[in-house]
């Protein structure tokens, strides 16, 4: 079961030294062996051929472009699909141009445009923990099995909240929200898995025990792989 994990692979991102770990510990801990293959956004070719696609932490992207191309593939192909932080970010910009057809930037990536569906924070996570309040119902609610999560953030761009009437319009569903009531998980019904987070899930404990939303991603990797299988067979 492979897996695209798109991102500019670096040794400084904490992330993508303790992804690794986890597919060790998904092995040993939910045996559900991934094989997973290192995507730089410059060269996204071949990505609707896997059975699952991470669009990891690590902004700005060498190639906003291929990220977003990433993105569209899951969203349109019904492969899994999870954004962490940055994948978060480019989840939604994805959504916002392709599906709602607006005119907007990540203002990270280029600040001289002029509308953003991605902006500044507030207040800057990166190194913070923080309360995430899930809604009833949801997909991430039912992975967490609780109506709260403490999570850790490295990230200081969010979702523009002028935009998220006209995101949810369109279907998106913002299932996880921080105190003050600004999106912190966006997931899409109807697909088998396309939920993104702005905290990074890949960061908790310590890498022995995947947090519950890696290990829901890799079950869906599987149930999808399987489905692939049994219909080539079929055939």
């Amino acid at each position: 079961m492979r897996i695209a994990l798109v991102g500019d692979r670096s040794p400084g991102v904490r992330s993508h030294a303790r992804i690794p770990q986890l597919m060790r510990a998904l092995r040993e801990r939910d045996g559900i062996a991934l094989d997973p293959y290192w995507m730089p956004t410059t060269d996204v070719s071949g990505v609707e051929g896997f059975d699952g696609i991470w669009l990891v932490p690590g902004s700005p992207y060498r190639d906003e472009a291929g990220a977003v191309r990433a993105v569209r593939v899951a969203r349109e192909r019904g492969i899994p699909f999870l954004g962490t932080c940055a994948g978060f970010q480019h989840m939604l910009l994805e959504f916002a141009r392709e599906v709602c057809g607006l005119r907007v930037a990540h203002a990270e990536n280029d600040p001289s445009a002029g509308d953003f569906v991605m902006t500044p924070l507030a207040c800057s996570l990166a190194g913070h923990e923080g309360l995430v309040r899930l809604v009833p119902g949801t997909r991430i609610e039912q992975i967490v099995g609780a109506p709260t999560t403490m999570e850790s953030y490295i990230c200081s761009y969010g979702l523009n909240e002028d935009y998220r009437q006209t995101l949810a319009a369109h279907g998106m569903v913002f299932s996880g929200h921080a105190d003050d009531g600004t999106a912190r998980v966006a997931e899409l019904p109807g697909h088998p898995f396309f939920l993104a987070t702005l905290f990074q899930p890949e960061l908790a404990g310590d890498g022995g025990r995947p947090h519950p939303v890696i290990s829901a991603f890799a079950a869906a990797v599987a149930r999808h792989h399987h489905t692939a299988h049994d219909l080539t067979t079929a055939r």
